[in-house]
């Protein structure tokens, strides 16, 4: 027995020890290193045969090793998040395998580096926004204008004369101001002597806004020196209403959300009437129609059963004034100034998703603008005079009236790609026919009429070489009826991202434009004016901090000089101009290191040149000063309810001329010049929240006292000539100061926290 025993065990044995060796035999080992495509080890990569349950997890020097009794022809598949899965074939035998890999990382929106040389953001899908719409009417210096807050980010100046966005050297001609992607002819209200007017249209009307202060993308031209690109908001969160009473008038409106949240309609209606405000805040004019605006507007918005959206938005605003000031040229004399306005805006928008990885984004607009203009002298007793020695006098009593009507249509198609990748392109067609009347003081009357025809088309790349290299490559060519040109437009920006939170980028771009609608018809001949920005950045941000550095060069060339048409009216003779403009910006924004405390700094740098219009040499022009900078610091106290906002803005002073004919007249030349001094002006606002941590309440406020200029600081824009150059005066603000008191109500919606959240 114990013999058969043995023999039975050997047998066991002996199978084991053979079957052992057959499956030892049959494994094949399959081993590598897994790297970045810097050749540095990847740590923690996935690589698995798939269909299997054979793989491995490389280690920290990026060795796998693992075996497997698989045969025939398999697929390799190494995997993990943040990099781009690689698939291999293999054919496994009864050798050994070695593999190496190497793994491109994935581009993805969360660590990819963005384009933004020259370019402010506020939107849901910026990293880190700029200035969103509470900054804006938190802003003491602002008065709740959208472009009057974007004055505290640098490249902007501090001019007060003048409505509009004078950029980097730019006039405020140069700049141009976009809604949901369409052009806004008449963005400000019109325009009164010596006093900027605000933009028509309410900041929380937005949910997005793109300041470009150069550099800006193919899908807009026409300005030479920046883009402003404002996105409206999208569906309201719930139905809600709102009614605003302040000293200089009272409005609201409402908004219906559908019970399935995918539409919404709305309306609202706002009366302004300056006369409280006056009556206890001196003007220097002495208004005899005092302002009152009438403003309504309309929309409705729907989302698509792809999930996309159409919007409408309609305006219309109605609005007088008129005021006397004296005369330069005469001690006793005055000049009684009036406007009437009547302005509408219709726009209609569709984005869409029309295939895969394909997007539509279209709209078109529709506005007209009506102003009817008159001037004329009167005595001391404000009766009407006609001087017909020195005839100057007598060209003083005029009026004009002036018609537009504006139209674009827009079409922007876009294909994403693998990772960010992506183009877009698309064409634009503008439309404007503009009538003018002006009627002398003999009667005589001048008629005009202007129509333009403009065409473009675009096309621009997004490029995502790694999540930290990427670049914009695009490009515009443009038709204008009335240059009867084509023009070509290269854009180009590249991103580097140089650390976690910080990049580094460069921009380069041309920008064409035509001249201005009170120069034309201009000579025969005339070509485009143009710009060539190069621009370098620097940016370091997180939610919490923003620390921003730009420099820039910009070069114009074909700048409009002016000459005289058969009428002596000032038109484009010809394209003699030219400039440059170049200069150092830094932004820092801090919302963390002091508790409850939002704060900003901003400085520029500018030095610039021209030669246009009629100025006799490349001079630095009027609108513009070497150095400006702005303070904006935000508190809300919350035991008190209460934000205190505080804002400093200062310019050094900015130079004037008197341009007149030499005494042969045959060519201009400076008879006097200066410098305007320095600018001053402190700004601050307190707001209350009554109803704040009150889950109860029905109806939320907001109490708001603002002040502009506190400290009543001397401010000089400019200076005006008599009409031989002999006396001059300067251009000053229509008050020292300014007061708003207001309340806000909103029914159905409290916004108080979103106040809170963004310090109000």
């Amino acid at each position: 027995m114990f013999v058969i025993y043995l023999l039975v065990m050997k047998c066991i044995l002996t199978t084991i020890l053979f079957l052992s060796f057959y499956i030892c035999k049959a494994q094949v080992k399959i081993a590598g290193r897994i790297t970045d495509n810097k050749n540095k080890p990847l740590a923690g990569i996935s690589i698995q045969l798939k269909d299997t349950y054979d793989g491995a997890t490389s280690d920290s020097l990026g060795y796998y090793s693992f075996s497997t009794d698989e045969k025939g022809e398999k697929e390799l598949e190494a995997s993990s998040s943040g990099f781009i899965s690689v698939n291999q074939k293999i054919t496994i035998a009864t050798a050994q395998i070695e593999l190496n890999i190497t793994m491109k990382e994935q581009i993805t929106e969360l660590k990819a580096v963005v384009i933004s040389a020259g370019t402010f953001e506020a939107s849901d899908k910026a990293k880190g926004a700029v200035l969103n719409s509470i900054d804006i009417v938190t802003t003491p210096s602002a008065n709740g204008d959208v472009t009057s807050a974007l004055k505290s980010l640098p490249g902007t100046q501090q001019v007060g004369e003048s409505e509009g966005l004078f950029v980097r050297g730019g006039s405020a001609t140069e700049s141009k101001i976009y809604i949901d992607g369409t052009l806004v002819n008449n963005f400000f209200y019109s325009s009164t002597p010596g006093i900027a007017t605000r933009g028509r249209f309410n900041p929380f009307l937005f949910k997005g806004t793109v300041f470009s202060t150069g550099g800006y993308s193919a899908l807009y031209g026409q300005a030479l020196s920046s883009a402003l690109v404002l996105e409206s908001i999208d569906l309201p969160e719930r139905s809600e209403a709102d009614l605003g009473i302040s000293v200089v008038g009272i409005g609201g409106g409402m908004q219906k959300l559908s019970k399935d949240k995918k539409s919404s309609w709305g309306f609202s209606f706002n009366h302004t009437n300056l006369w409280l405000a006056f009556k206890v805040i001196r003007q220097k004019q002495d208004y005899f129609r005092v302002p009152v605006a009438n403003q309504g507007d309309a929309n409705f918005r729907f989302r698509t059963k792809s999930g996309g959206m159409v919007k409408y938005y309609g305006y219309i605003s109605q609005n007088k004034t008129a005021f006397r000031t004296n005369d330069i040229d005469s001690a006793v004399l005055k000049n009684a100034f009036s406007l009437s306005n009547i302005n509408t805006y219709q726009n209609l928008s569709w984005k869409d998703r029309i295939g895969k990885g394909w997007r539509i984004n279209t709209g078109i607009s529709f506005s007209t603008n009506k102003d009817d203009i008159g001037n004329e002298m009167q005595d001391a007793n404000n009766n009407k005079v006609l001087i017909n020695t020195p005839e100057f006098y007598a060209f003083k009593n005029f009026a004009l009236t002036t018609r537009g009507t504006y139209a674009q249509a827009r079409l922007v198609l876009e294909k994403k790609f693998k990772g960010l990748n992506a183009v877009r392109f698309g064409a634009d067609y503008f439309y404007s026919n503009e009538q003018s009347a002006y009627t002398l003081y003999d009667g005589d009357r001048f008629e005009e009429k202007i129509k333009d025809n403009l065409v473009a088309a675009f096309a621009e790349t997004d490029i995502y070489l790694t999540n930290n290299l990427a670049a914009k490559i695009g490009g515009r060519v443009e038709h204008s009826q009335i240059m009867a040109k084509w023009n070509v437009a290269p854009r180009v920006s590249l991103a580097y991202k140089t650390g976690n939170k910080s990049q580094a980028s460069f921009a380069y771009g041309i920008f064409y434009q035509n001249p201005e609608r009170r120069l034309l018809p201009g000579a025969a001949g005339l070509n485009y004016s143009k710009a060539s920005h190069y621009i370098l950045q620097y940016i370091n941000q997180t939610k919490d901090y923003t620390l921003r550095a730009e420099l820039f060069y910009k070069k114009y060339d074909n700048l409009f000089k002016t000459g005289f048409n058969d009428n002596g009216r000032e038109i484009a003779a010809n394209n003699n101009g030219f400039g440059n403009a170049k200069g150092a910006e830094i932004f820092w924004r801090d919302k963390k290191t002091i508790k409850n405390v939002d704060y900003w700094l901003s400085y520029s740098y500018l030095d610039t040149q021209r030669d246009y219009l009629n100025f006799p040499s490349a001079i630095q022009p009027s609108f513009a000063a070497s150095h400006t900078a702005s303070f904006v610091f935000k508190r809300f106290v919350l035991p008190w309810k209460t934000g205190f906002n505080f804002s400093y803005n200062f310019a050094t002073g900015r130079p004037y001329y008197r341009i007149a004919y030499d005494d042969n007249q045959t060519r201009y030349v400076i008879t006097d010049q200066g410098k305007t001094i320095n600018y001053n002006s402190m700004s601050f606002s307190v707001n209350y929240l009554p109803n704040l941590g009150n889950q109860n309440a029905k109806t939320f406020a907001v109490f708001v006292l603002g002040v502009t200029n506190v400290l009543g600081q001397n401010l000089v824009y400019n200076y005006n000539y008599n009409h031989d150059g002999s006396r001059k005066e300067a251009v000053t603000p229509p008050s020292r100061r300014f007061v708003f008191i207001g309340c806000f109500l909103s029914f159905g919606t409290d916004k108080t926290q979103e106040a809170i959240n963004n310090n109000l």
